[in-house]
């Protein structure tokens, strides 16, 4: 017998793109993705989703409460479109043999 395996999701941001939040505590804010984590289908957006760790004393640190951005669901946000500075749906499409993003919205190919 098979077992059922998860098939990774096609991811729809990368590294660097300008994203809004659209669920969540900071629902409505724009910033831009530091890190992504696919197996998990999470983001780390730039500023936002930030929480308090506390570290034990070692030689290397001095120990407290620090900041750090926690990861945020991937399904949770929406590329900006270059064009018009709106959150938009992407697609995908053949330009010269690759496969290139496009704004749903304006048509415009993202980089």
């Amino acid at each position: 017998m098979i077992k059922n395996k998860s098939v990774p999701k096609k991811i729809h941001i990368k590294k660097g793109d300008k994203v809004r939040i659209i669920a969540g505590k900071h629902r409505n804010e724009e910033g831009v993705i530091l890190e992504i984590f696919p197996k998990q289908y999470r983001a780390i957006v730039e500023g936002w989703n930030m929480v308090k760790k506390h570290t034990k004393p070692s030689n290397d640190n001095p120990g407290g409460i620090s900041e750090m951005a926690s990861p945020i669901h991937i399904s949770n946000l929406m590329l900006i479109d270059p064009k018009s500075g709106k959150p938009t749906r992407i697609g995908r499409k053949i330009v010269d043999g690759k496969s290139t993003r496009y704004s749903k919205n304006s048509g415009e190919i993202i980089k």
